[in-house]
């Protein structure tokens, strides 16, 4: 769902989805959770395995836009080979210099990744200043007003996010866990300190959290604290299926969507602001993205080792079986259908 929450706020821009839902943060720490899951399993190859369930769905993407883009006048450079493997941005032009902004969080997934096998022992040996040390380095960042690369300051606004999905792992955020139980009043604390930062020093598009890198560390921590500690049933709803089955592909694709739309409506006279113009391109980004996702979305299946489907999530057809014969008391095993996918 905060992949859904992320289209709507690329579509609507409306600044209170990054106080109501910090989807970003969140998606760091559900990943910080599932690399903590890979690393106690494999090791260090949980790192290729992660880089081999994100990769191939960005070469596709950039299979499209880099060839556009030196068609369209960008001149060759090596930085373009970055696009294979993005640990910094690589160039962009035209269309594709908004189309592929949204490619940050790649990056910094990409760092998260590799460091990972060094950053979660660490953690576990000492966990509490493991988590703090991101914010103390953002503190730095805030308060000298310095201009760190990009990298290092992503590393210090969501790198507590990531540190928090280890601490889920590891059970701390579950009943009895040292953090769940201090999860209230640290939420209490870090929102009211994330909420007056906000207040007292607003972005350029007011309390637009992506504009306040400090006010969104601490908010969005004390969300996820809340948020991570709480284990709801979740209904096995096929919408929800598709979606986390198809989350990159449609992170990956809505931003460019969303432009070829916008750039639509500014040719035909179309409302883009305001409610009728917020929600007819929302459902039409919608629309495209569900062709987009059926077309490519099976690259996802591929890179995760599942079997390929147009749609996931479908149930398995249930195959008929016979009652088994009884001979002298004792029943003939029929084995289980296998799954359709």
């Amino acid at each position: 769902m905060a992949t859904v929450r992320v289209v709507i706020y690329h579509s609507s821009g409306w600044a209170a989805l990054t106080i109501v839902f910090p989807a970003m943060s969140v998606m760091f720490a559900l990943a910080g959770s599932m690399m903590a899951a890979s690393l106690d399993r494999y090791g260090p190859w949980a790192v290729e395995r992660r880089l081999h369930r994100l990769l191939p769905a960005l070469w596709v993407l950039v299979g499209v836009a880099v060839p556009f883009m030196l068609i369209g006048g960008m001149v060759w450079d090596w930085k373009v080979l970055l696009w294979a493997f993005p640990v910094e941005d690589p160039p962009a032009t035209g269309f594709w210099l908004e189309g592929l902004a949204a490619m940050w969080y790649l990056r910094d997934f990409l760092w998260f990744v590799l460091l990972s096998p060094l950053a979660l022992p660490l953690f576990r040996r000492f966990p509490l200043p493991t988590i703090i040390a991101p914010y103390l380095g953002l503190a730095v960042i805030t308060f000298a007003g310095l201009t760190p690369p990009a990298i290092i300051r992503d590393l210090c606004l969501y790198g507590s996010a990531w540190l928090l999905g280890f601490a889920h792992h590891d059970g701390m955020l579950s009943p009895g866990g040292v953090l769940h139980q201090r999860r209230w009043w640290l939420a209490g604390v870090l929102g009211t300190a994330g909420a007056a930062w906000a207040l007292t020093h607003p972005g350029p598009r007011g309390l637009d959290l992506n504009d306040i890198p400090l006010a969104n560390a601490l908010w969005s921590t004390a969300f996820i604290l809340v948020a991570l500690s709480v284990n709801p049933r979740i209904p096995s709803w096929r919408i929800l299926k598709v979606l986390n089955a198809r989350a990159l592909t449609i992170y990956l694709w809505h931003v460019p969507l969303i432009l070829l739309v916008v750039r639509l409506a500014n040719t035909t006279g179309l409302p883009i602001f305001g409610w009728v113009g917020i929600s007819w391109r929302l459902i039409l980004v919608t629309a495209l993205l569900a062709l987009v996702v059926m077309a490519l979305g099976w690259v996802e299946d591929w890179s995760a080792g599942r079997g390929l489907a147009l749609i996931p999530g479908r149930r398995p057809r249930a195959v008929p079986v016979s009652p088994a014969p009884a001979y002298s008391g004792l029943a003939v095993s029929v084995p289980a259908p296998r799954s359709a996918e």
